[in-house]
């Protein structure tokens, strides 16, 4: 693995693929790169992405721990927070980061549970309600590794678990250790979206730490298994998934505008580092 910096004052590198669908598009502004959706209705998708694994077998993602990522971004909106088309804000999800792109987007590989280590936002009406103490959209730090073992060896319990996590009793004493075997972890990330903030992973062999402007917000946060791949996404989807078995997906209606901007991005291999 080679280090990768990027500061966006030309097109982005050839170490970039585009994926631009719909409405979607990638506007360098000459010392910036925005990641623009805009007037798009609620039938079709549209995305704003750059990544490294397209075309590739997971085995060949390139990234694996230690490492450290770097991001300097801000966003047109806030997040939204209230029911969808009402409360005012980013819609759609965003973020970046890496995972093992599981759903076959970027290529013809078989489905995959998820792995994944990023900065990930979702407007409702997301309901992606995975850590117990986290809200289910939002910005958020967060870790998930469902390809774990000990996670796998949970499959064949699945539907019994889905309906008795219907009972909040039970839901609250069983899922955390459900969590625990998925490596979720998850935090809130509580900034002002439109502002520049610097965002840093620090993937550690065994444990993660995610930081804004220097000060943690999720610290000692299981790390997920490489190789994974980079993705840094706006676009305009909505998904559900929760523990009592609610499974959704839509599209919402983006009738402005809306941006990610980035103006810093660097990946930096720890070759002298087992932690």
């Amino acid at each position: 693995m080679e280090a990768v910096y990027e500061d966006f004052l030309v097109e982005p590198g050839p170490h970039w693929k585009r994926y631009v669908v719909g409405t979607g598009a990638l506007e360098p502004t000459g010392s910036t790169l925005r990641f623009v959706v805009a007037g798009v209705a609620s039938l079709k998708y549209s995305d704003a992405q750059i990544d490294d694994y397209q075309g590739l077998p997971r085995r060949r993602f390139p990234w694996r721990s230690p490492l450290t990522l770097t991001v300097r971004a801000r966003f047109s909106h806030a997040a939204a927070d209230g029911p969808a088309g009402v409360a005012p804000g980013l819609r759609g999800t965003a973020g970046f980061g890496f995972w093992n792109d599981p759903f076959l987007m970027t290529g013809a590989r078989l489905p995959a549970l998820p792995r994944a280590l990023w900065f990930f936002y979702s407007s409702p009406p997301s309901n992606m309600k995975l850590d117990l103490h986290a809200p289910g959209h939002g910005w958020k730090a967060a870790t998930i590794d469902a390809l774990r073992p000990a996670a796998l060896l949970l499959a064949p319990l699945a539907p019994l678990a889905v309906v008795l996590m219907n009972l909040r009793p039970v839901y609250r004493a069983l899922w955390p250790p459900i969590q625990r075997a998925l490596n979720v972890r998850e935090a809130t990330v509580d900034v002002d979206m439109t502002g520049w903030h610097t965002y840093t992973i620090d993937w550690g062999v065994e444990r993660t730490r995610f930081s804004v402007d220097g000060e943690p917000v999720l610290e000692d946060a299981p790390s997920p298994q490489g190789p994974l791949g980079f993705v840094m996404w706006l676009d305009n989807q909505s998904m559900v998934v929760t523990p009592q078995g609610r499974v959704g997906w839509c599209l919402l209606d983006v009738p402005g505008r809306e941006w990610m901007e980035v103006d810093r991005l660097a990946i930096e291999p720890d070759f002298g580092s087992d932690s």
